[in-house]
């Protein structure tokens, strides 16, 4: 059972993250007229905070890691962190200038991991070079998001 959790959490992730665009599409329609996407974003900040700070301050108030804040791990994180935020604000504001969420988001989730690559092969450089299928699988995402982008659908 144990081997199967990282799948259960990855897709939590895709579940969540999938959701995400049209989620928040409908969030900033919510607030009628002006629309809003500022306003959709801060509520999306306050649920990171419920999730995101209150869950793991109790955790560890709980002892179930120690408290203990290296200034590496605290910088990085941050760091990570305003990535993310900046990410979901990039996905507001081309919801906001008139980008759908039928296209918005599999541009996204489709450049998303070819980034992901790039960053993670210069920072923790592979002890071995990749096969040509691996590469075959980001050429194949760079393709599929530019046919998204082609053949969008019109509303």
């Amino acid at each position: 059972m144990k081997q199967f959790l990282p799948y259960l959490f990855i897709l939590l992730a895709v579940v969540s993250w999938g959701a995400y665009v049209p989620t928040i599409h409908h969030g900033q329609l919510g607030f009628g007229e002006p629309k809003g996407p500022l306003r959709a974003f801060l509520f999306v900040g306050l649920a990171y905070f419920l999730v995101a700070v209150l869950i793991p301050g109790l955790l560890i108030l709980s002892k179930a890691e120690p408290a203990v804040f290296p200034m590496k791990g605290v910088s990085m994180s941050t760091f990570a962190g305003v990535l993310g935020a900046l990410g979901a604000l990039g996905v507001i504001f081309a919801l906001r200038t008139g980008g759908k969420p039928i296209y918005v988001a599999p541009l996204v989730f489709a450049g998303a991991p070819i980034m992901n690559v790039l960053v993670t092969m210069i920072w923790d450089k592979p002890a071995k070079a990749p096969s040509m299928p691996f590469y075959v699988g980001i050429l194949l995402a760079a393709v599929g998001a530019a046919m998204v982008l082609r053949f969008k659908p019109v509303s």
